[in-house]
């Protein structure tokens, strides 16, 4: 599943092309997640002035209205000016005077949503409840601090929750937890203020990181240029369980949480 670094990535792989084009089109495939909420037609001729993000939402704003498009499970974005014919998973297709903007999902878990301002009710409805973005200046140490003590949930349920914090999906909750030597198994409220500050220092490092090397690609993620991350390749945890600890050389333990897989280290992540 794309995370915030994968659609970050994403974002900055398109957006100064796309900037300032014109659309021509919308096409639709089959039935994503919710619908488009607009006739196709009626975005012909309107502007795009440029691509933001919200947690793992991208924002495309358009000089009139705002296009709210999610991933999913499977979903990634194509932009060329030379894509090839529509395949049966391309569900989405923005043609503009710069190229194609495509989305492809083969869960189809992903969506594509026009409201016309991200204030409006149907926006709110997806991005009102969303926690702090990791990677802006919002994301307060004291408020995550104050959020974190009145939680009584494991501290990785709790990142993956994304009502405190946004974004921090189940690979970088397991690495930013690593980075932080707190056992995923941890009751929030009971971290220490120390513990905290470590682990809000790790949550940034970790995304930062993964954006940089251009995310991770597990399976088949690539960016809007088809390009694969590499931040799996050095990951501490994620994925290695039975394999030796980079840090203490001790075997890397695998348990289910919430129905997802995390992994730590027995000895370097303390209670």
């Amino acid at each position: 599943m794309p995370e915030l670094p994968e659609v970050e990535v994403t974002r900055r792989s398109f957006v100064d092309a796309i900037e300032q084009a014109r659309i021509m089109a919308l096409h639709l495939g089959k039935p994503l997640r919710w619908p488009l909420g607009c006739l196709p037609e009626g975005l012909a001729g309107r502007t795009v002035r440029t691509v933001g993000r919200r947690g793992k939402y991208l924002l495309i704003e358009l000089s009139q209205g705002w296009l709210l498009v999610h991933l999913g499970m499977s979903g990634s974005l194509r932009f060329a000016t030379d894509l090839p014919i529509r395949g049966p998973h391309d569900h989405v297709e923005l043609v503009t005077t710069h190229g194609t903007l495509r989305l492809n999902d083969p869960r189809r878990f992903g969506a594509v949503v026009y409201v016309d301002s991200l204030a409006s009710p149907e926006a709110l409805k997806l991005l009102g409840r969303l926690g702090m973005e990791p990677l802006s200046e919002s994301f307060d140490l004291a408020l995550f601090g104050q959020g974190l003590k009145q939680k009584k949930s494991a501290i990785k349920q709790v990142l993956l929750a994304g009502e405190l914090v946004v974004g921090v999906g189940n690979i970088y909750a397991s690495e930013a937890l690593f980075l932080a030597g707190i056992r995923p198994t941890c009751r929030a409220n009971k971290l220490s203020r120390p513990r905290v500050a470590r682990l809000h220092a790790a949550i940034r490092d970790v995304l930062a990181r993964a954006v940089e090397q251009g995310g991770s690609t597990l399976r088949d993620f690539s960016n809007a240029n088809g390009q694969d991350g590499y931040f799996q390749l050095e990951a501490m945890v994620y994925g290695r369980a039975g394999l030796p600890c980079r840090q203490c050389g001790g075997a890397i333990t695998m348990i289910r949480q919430g129905q997802r897989s995390t992994f730590y280290c027995m000895a370097c992540q303390k209670p």
